[in-house]
């Protein structure tokens, strides 16, 4: 895992054509808008969440983020343990975000 910028996270994600971006939040807050092509699996699902995961393609790159990045890195934790190799956590999550959002609204 690792731990990347507002900067570094949307610049890596620019240049990677393996990448998918995965939102963490509960559906609540994926109501207020989420980052574009964005997968949501809500990590407060617990096993649910490890279940949804594990279908994922391993050999992807995972941008995670949450509402400030503390559930994203839990994630990204989660995700290793369960055999992702890469796996970044947007620092500052969507509250920092300087990029597009979609409402779901």
């Amino acid at each position: 895992m690792a731990d990347l910028s507002q900067e570094e996270w949307a610049k890596s994600l620019e240049e990677d054509n393996n990448s998918v971006i995965l939102d963490v939040r509960t559906q609540e807050e994926v109501d207020l808008g989420i980052i574009p092509n964005a997968k949501h699996i809500d990590i407060h699902k617990g096993q649910g969440f490890i279940n949804e995961v594990e279908e994922l393609d391993k050999s992807k790159n995972y941008y995670v983020y949450c509402r400030s990045g503390g559930r994203s890195a839990q994630a990204c934790a989660v995700m290793n343990q369960l055999g992702f190799n890469n796996t970044y956590n947007l620092v500052g999550g969507i509250n920092e975000w300087q990029g597009q959002i979609e409402s779901n609204q």
